[in-house]
């Protein structure tokens, strides 16, 4: 269960944010309306082993399609726009005009990654996050079309393991996440872990923007074959 870490509203500004990531915390808004934002600090963390993730048999198959077509860092407006967006299973979001502004700023300055799935020329589902040395800080996905979402997961978390990145940062554990092998780990060990992945060096762009489905495969199974 997360809590409020600080009810003290301060301006954030995007290099805070950024050292506030690095101490373990990140900010959300009550709603989409309130133009205020306040620091949270899971008592449990959400975190995804790059090691070990899962990729259901189904997806796999959809992957090696390439039904989607895989961008990067090309549309952050659509993506946070449809993390925003209301769905059956998320009636209210807490996106707003300060997330918008701070995650924009980082987008510019490097920081903030998206990846997109397109399909039939538009934009189908995508996530976006923090990257931050040897970190990655996942923030937000939607998904417009079947699986959408679940390929842009797959796409991440190979060029991750591409990149030598150390921690996939889920926030929180879902029962959406738990099927790719997101676990929970308290906060002194999440905190333990950050420590050491903000240490490395992760290269976000070690795959190139696009990828086929293929290639993220052949990724996953050499960290398979490796943990064998």
């Amino acid at each position: 269960m997360a809590s409020h870490s600080d009810d003290i509203l301060l301006e954030i500004t995007p290099q805070v944010l950024l050292k506030a990531y690095a101490c373990g915390l990140f900010p959300m808004a009550e709603s989409a309306e309130d133009d205020t934002l306040f620091w949270i600090e899971p008592e449990l963390r959400g975190i995804l082993p790059l090691n070990h993730f899962h990729l259901p048999k189904r997806l796999k198959r959809t992957l090696r399609s390439d039904k989607f077509e895989i961008r990067v860092d090309t549309d952050f407006k659509g993506v946070i726009d449809g993390c925003a967006g209301s769905g059956p299973d998320r009636p209210q979001t807490w996106i707003n005009s300060e997330i918008r502004r701070l995650y924009g700023a980082l987008f510019e300055q490097g920081y903030c990654h998206t990846v997109e799935a397109w399909h039939d020329g538009e934009l189908a589902g995508g996530l976006y996050g923090i990257s931050l040395n040897g970190v990655f800080f996942g923030e937000s996905m939607f998904t417009r079309v079947t699986d959408a979402s679940k390929i842009c997961l797959t796409h991440l978390v190979a060029r991750l393991i591409a990149g030598s990145y150390r921690l996939l940062d889920t926030q929180f554990l879902t029962e959406h996440l738990a099927r790719f092998g997101t676990i929970e780990i308290s906060r002194d060990i999440y905190s333990d872990l950050l420590d050491d992945a903000l240490r490395e060096e992760g290269d976000f762009f070690a795959l190139p923007p696009q990828v086929t489905g293929e290639e993220v495969i052949a990724v996953l199974d050499k960290v398979t074959s490796d943990r064998l």
